[in-house]
């Protein structure tokens, strides 16, 4: 399929042939699904973490005499029916990370750049690179009408051109190898350099 390139400040650079194996697939939820949530998992920390019975300080002692209250028999303070006592079946500190085929990932990136492409969020720009202010930069993605945008780059991104995005808000950057599922689905519009393109291209055939 091809798609027309286009500068910065909005003028044309030409047209890319993009691969239909990469940007013409039809999008399936349940492979997006699996990938997004392997992500979210694997950057959960997981460490959250309750006292037990064995860990809160309290004394051994017996509380009071085993027959003749009238009351339940109890041991310890530290029981979990207790104010201040141990907590039973508690989160604790573990990883939430679960496996996924190589296979399954690089399909879901696939799939997710076929999704923006289908959706007419997909937008090919000649280069990210250049010495500029951020304000200048700043109008010039108002002017695309870029509020919630990705930017894909090759293998490295420019450092000026990075110096200059940091500060504007919903604009992020990534180089090639960095480009997953999940930031390229929360974002309203995806835009990728042609350098980009070729790293996509590469990385995934």
């Amino acid at each position: 399929m091809k798609l027309d390139v286009i500068k910065l400040d909005g003028g044309k650079a030409g047209s890319v042939d993009l691969d239909e194996a990469l940007f013409g697939l039809e999008p399936r939820a349940d492979i997006l699904h699996r990938v997004v949530r392997w992500q979210r998992n694997n950057a959960q920390a997981g460490t959250h973490k309750v006292k037990t019975r064995s860990e809160v300080k309290y004394s051994t002692k017996k509380i009071y005499r085993q027959k003749g209250t009238g009351g339940a028999r109890h041991g310890a303070r530290s029981a979990p029916i207790f104010r201040g006592g141990g907590i039973y079946k508690g989160p604790v500190v573990r990883s939430h990370g679960h496996d996924l085929p190589k296979k399954v990932r690089a399909l879901g990136l696939k799939l997710a750049l076929s999704a923006k492409a289908k959706a007419g969020e997909l937008v090919v720009i000649d280069e990210a690179a250049g010495a500029m202010k951020t304000s200048a930069l700043a109008k010039q993605v108002s002017a695309m009408g870029w509020k919630r945008a990705l930017i894909i780059d090759g293998a490295s991104v420019n450092e000026d051109f990075m110096q200059a995005a940091r500060n504007i808000e919903g604009l992020d950057i990534l180089p090639s190898m960095g480009a997953n599922v999940y930031d390229i689905l929360k974002r309203d519009t995806l835009v990728i350099t042609k350098a980009g393109i070729e790293a996509l291209e590469a990385r995934l055939k």
